[in-house]
């Protein structure tokens, strides 16, 4: 059985703060995906909470990907869709490919971009958001891998645009997370347009979030019992606005081992 919150990470998959962006980042081979389903699992998994409701827009994985890894969990994404506490925007599927951009009409709860324009993207994003907000309660907006948006986007669409185009979102919704990758060849040598336009858009949103969590393997090498490490650093603004989440948010550094049956175990270094 696929376990579901690591005690460990509840303080940081619980809710966040009104307003509060929190950045999760990966590397290849230390994947953040183990880490939105356990954050999407906090938000919708309790009975009695009916209150939180998720808008999630992946950008790298389709419907069924997200499913699956859910029912794992306990999580079944299509009552929840029924229910109108979830929405699932697929910003894989029919984006850039030429002859599904024209109205693509997706399942229950899921809306399919077809149309790359930020204009577009932003304005069915929205939709989604309003379609939840109708009936009240707090709107979690989830966007995963934004930053292919940006690689895939051309020349029209760049790093301060797809910025402002979050910032438009979060506006709607009571707080935002978002996944980036973090690889060192993308953020280092910073020659092309495409380096250049993602190390600005990873350092614009490390600057604005109240917390990160970024994910890589370990220093060493790989190892037969640790997948990897994950960092979390707490921003400036968080420390300043609310004390009592600053303690139970504290900065530190934890090992995780990812099972084959999805399973995740976090653990201090030395346990």
């Amino acid at each position: 059985m696929a376990s579901k919150i690591p005690p460990l990470l509840e303080p940081y998959l619980a809710l966040p703060p009104e307003a509060s962006l929190i950045l999760l980042t990966s590397v290849l081979g230390a994947s953040t995906n183990w880490l939105v389903l356990r954050l999407l699992h906090s938000a919708l998994a309790s009975p009695g909470d009916e209150d939180t409701k998720v808008v999630f827009v992946s950008f790298m994985r389709d419907l069924a990907f997200w499913k699956d890894g859910a029912k794992r969990l306990g999580l079944d994404l299509e009552k929840l869709a029924a229910k109108k506490r979830f929405k699932f925007v697929d910003g894989l599927s029919g984006l850039f490919v030429p002859e599904m951009q024209k109205a693509v009409v997706g399942k229950v709860g899921e809306k399919i971009l077809s149309n790359p324009a930020l204009e577009h993207v932003s304005g069915d994003i929205f939709g989604s958001i309003r379609d939840l907000k109708a009936d009240g309660g707090k709107i979690l907006l989830v966007v995963d891998q934004l930053d292919l948006l940006l690689a895939a986007g051309g020349e029209n669409i760049g790093a301060v645009s797809v910025g402002e185009m979050l910032m438009g979102l979060q506006e709607e919704v009571h707080s935002t997370v978002t996944t980036l990758s973090a690889d060192f060849p993308l953020v280092s040598v910073q020659q092309t347009p495409l380096e250049k336009d993602h190390a600005a858009f990873l350092l614009s949103m490390a600057h604005q979030a109240d917390f990160t969590m970024a994910l890589r393997l370990l220093d060493s090498g790989t190892a037969r019992d640790v997948s990897g490490v994950i960092r979390i650093t707490v921003g400036d603004q968080l420390r300043e606005d609310d004390r009592d989440i600053q303690r139970r948010m504290e900065e530190r550094e934890l090992l995780y081992f990812v099972g084959g049956d999805g399973g995740v175990r976090v653990f201090e270094r030395g346990q």
